[in-house]
């Protein structure tokens, strides 16, 4: 039997190699996973890095219907950081990919590999900015607010 699917909402992040194009054709990618269609796409960002070094991010938020589990999503995430070349040399290394679960569905989930809410998105303008493109109710003016610091620009 199919499970029903899960509205969740990915972030997409590159800054290394041909950043734009990775991001861009990973959005085809998730559309690609088993039980999964892509159905909405923010704009795609500049960011200067946060928390991390090398050259600025290009960023993005996928939100996807799935009938994929979150620990299977996270999987497949993985094998998509994989087949782009993903190496984790040390904590915040720069990366030719970078996927992270935000949200899914209504989901909690506290686990070794996995943090549903993602932990530290409202605290980084690379994933609010896009995230308000694909989920306006759900970030508030006051989260925007709190890290305007943060060098973001549209791209696209």
């Amino acid at each position: 039997m199919l499970r029903d699917p899960v509205t969740a909402y990915v972030a997409l992040g590159a800054n290394l190699g041909p950043a734009l194009q990775t991001v861009l054709q990973t959005f085809d990618a998730l559309a690609l996973l088993s039980g999964t269609r892509v159905t909405g796409r923010s704009r795609i960002y500049r960011t200067a890095p946060f928390e991390a070094q090398g050259p600025d991010f290009i960023n993005a938020v996928a939100q996807i219907e799935t009938r994929l589990t979150a620990p299977e999503l996270l999987d497949a995430l993985q094998t998509l950081e994989n087949q782009a070349g993903r190496e984790r040399p040390y904590v915040n290394a720069p990366r030719t990919l970078d996927l992270d679960v935000l949200l899914y569905g209504q989901g909690q989930i506290h686990s070794p590999l996995l943090t549903v809410p993602h932990p530290r998105m409202m605290d980084r303008a690379f994933v609010l900015r896009p995230l308000a493109d694909v989920l306006p109710d759900f970030v508030q003016p006051q989260d925007l607010q709190r890290v305007q610091g943060q060098s973001i620009d549209t791209l696209v």
